[in-house]
């Protein structure tokens, strides 16, 4: 067969070891996700590795290795079908179902991601905000009640939490991750910027926006050099 595209076995029976995809995978069934749901809305019902590809700056190839990590999705002379590729990446994300998160530290960051209406889009929903200000855990905001931290344990169980988002500041950070792991929650996204000491059972990811703007920074210089030479 010329591609991989080509054939459609069963998903499930072919599929890898979830701790053998390497992260870079991961990331890119994310991209995938978000072009596959932007051709649905444009009325495409299937689209080829090569368009999928090089709407995202991949090469066919990559896009077809990276889904065969999970088995095959394919078929002759169509490609892949959008809205059941959509759903074969939610199942295997784990985003086919609504997860409950806890949001902590309710300064300005911590607000505006009280305000952001994508998390529900994709399926999470902030069900409960805590911090440590007495003055900020006397009601709600934007219609999310704010907790004491020391409620979190209590609180995690009622909305059956499993991931919370850290909009603490950075000296906090790990002290408030501990308490995030004896709630019973195993999912962290930390925005404070300092990397977290390594908790057994639970996962965390980092997102420094001011890391992201240097990687952006370091993009610009180097094709500004590579323009100059």
């Amino acid at each position: 067969m010329a591609n991989n595209e080509e054939s459609h076995g069963d998903p499930v029976n072919e599929v890898r070891s979830l701790s053998s995809v390497p992260k870079a995978v991961v990331g890119r069934l994310s991209l995938y996700l978000r072009e596959l749901q932007n051709l649905l809305r444009q009325g495409n019902d299937t689209v080829s590795s090569t368009k999928l590809g090089k709407a995202l700056g991949f090469s066919d190839a990559q896009v077809r290795k990276d889904l065969a990590y999970f088995g095959q999705f394919g078929y002759p002379g169509i490609g892949y079908r959008c809205e059941e590729l959509v759903a074969e990446i939610k199942k295997i994300m784990g985003t086919d179902r609504h997860w409950a998160v806890a949001l902590i530290g309710c300064g300005n960051l911590g607000r505006a991601l009280l305000g952001y209406r994508g998390f529900f889009q994709k399926g999470f929903k902030i069900a409960a905000a805590f911090d440590v200000d007495p003055s900020k855990t006397v009601g709600q905001f934007e219609g999310i009640p704010v907790y004491d931290i020391e409620e979190l344990g209590t609180i995690a169980k009622q909305h059956q939490i499993r991931l919370a988002i850290l909009a603490v500041p950075a000296a906090a950070a790990n002290l408030v991750a501990e308490k995030v792991a004896a709630a019973g929650i195993t999912g962290i996204m930390n925005f404070a910027p300092v990397t977290l000491n390594s908790i057994e059972g639970v996962s965390a990811v980092g997102v420094d926006l001011a890391i992201e703007l240097e990687q952006l920074c370091y993009s610009v210089v180097k094709s500004n050099d590579n323009n100059l030479s």
